[in-house]
């Protein structure tokens, strides 16, 4: 079985197109047979007053801190021009890899169309964005969607939209806890999801200075398909998702791995975590954290398409579930 090993750029390349390249070169070099940006463009940063300050209610949170003018000005800074990003798709088909991106936004699509994109990411929060999915399907190739933080209801509806498109697409089980513990990865909805999805895979954010690649080693050697793990070539302090972002060697240790036999991949993991089986555990119907809780009301909604060019506040935005014409 081939497995598919995707390279998360995320903004890993602080806005640097020079540095994107490294990082393509590196990934590539290292075994991985996708190397993906994030399709991020603060026109499309929505205002919402309630993560100014966050809110709490007798004591427990209820609504994570996000000011909106620290968040505009950062992500202003890691910026990808559209020239830049087509750049990035002939690059990456240059160096023998696929280029894919996150659709963050449904008036991304056409931009994406334009340079060049065959296949393109749905994140974990978009993944019950259902006009969001229906406008992927219908204008490429194949859709990768995350399942972090949704409900099982969710997915499934994502799946049947997704297979009545016809659209080549796979399903990632995720955590969207950052970093994500061994013992909350809950690998067993891999097998749940493989009745919604012919190919499927996870998105891993375990801690990499503790945990190396073992999170995703056991996916694979569990049948993962996909995996996709966030890549830098920076230290781990010098961007936001660095301490959940792997180096070219631990790419190159996944693709070594990858092409194991099943036997020798479980004798490899006995030998560096015995009881890695517990890993694979997790109940499928399992309630999410409220640390999952809390991302999700935040990230579901963060971006969204302007209904008037400079105008961020939610009530004059289009969101991606929405089926309001862009």
């Amino acid at each position: 079985m081939s497995v598919k090993l995707i390279a998360e750029l995320c903004q890993n390349h602080n806005g640097d197109f020079a540095r994107v390249k490294e990082m393509v070169d590196a990934a590539v070099e290292a075994g991985a047979t996708h190397v993906k940006i994030q399709h991020i463009h603060v026109r499309n940063l929505t205002f919402r007053p309630q993560f100014e300050e966050g809110n709490e209610f007798n004591g427990k949170q209820m609504s994570i801190r996000r000011p909106f003018e620290p968040e505009y000005k950062r992500l202003k800074g890691l910026e990808l021009s559209k020239s830049e990003s087509k750049q990035f798709v002939d690059y990456v088909k240059f160096k023998g890899a696929v280029p894919m991106t996150t659709c963050f936004s449904r008036d991304s699509i056409q931009d994406l169309i334009d340079e060049g994109y065959d296949s393109v990411k749905v994140a974990s929060y978009d993944c019950a964005s259902y006009q969001l999915l229906r406008e992927l399907a219908a204008n490429f190739k194949e859709v990768i969607v995350s399942t972090g933080a949704t409900f099982n209801n969710e997915v499934e509806k994502a799946s049947a939209i997704l297979k009545e498109s016809g659209v080549d697409y796979s399903m990632l089980h995720c955590v969207t806890i950052y970093p994500t513990p061994l013992s909350e990865m809950h690998l067993a909805k891999m097998d749940w999801l493989k009745g919604f999805s012919k190919t499927i895979g996870f998105s891993d954010h375990s801690l990499v200075e503790r945990d190396g690649v073992l999170a995703s080693k056991a996916a694979i050697a569990a049948g993962a398909e996909v995996i996709e793990r966030h890549f830098t070539i920076l230290e781990k302090d010098e961007t936001r998702d660095g301490p959940v972002s792997i180096k070219p060697h631990h790419m190159r240790e996944l693709a070594d791995f990858a092409i194991l036999s099943k036997e020798e991949q479980s004798a490899e993991m006995e030998a560096a975590l015995p009881n890695w089986k517990s890993v694979l555990q997790g109940d499928i119907n399992r309630k999410l954290s409220d640390t999952e809780l809390l991302n999700r009301d935040y990230y579901r909604g963060r971006f969204a398409s302007p209904r008037i060019d400079g105008v961020h506040d939610s009530k004059y935005m289009i969101f991606n579930w929405e089926e309001t014409a862009i």
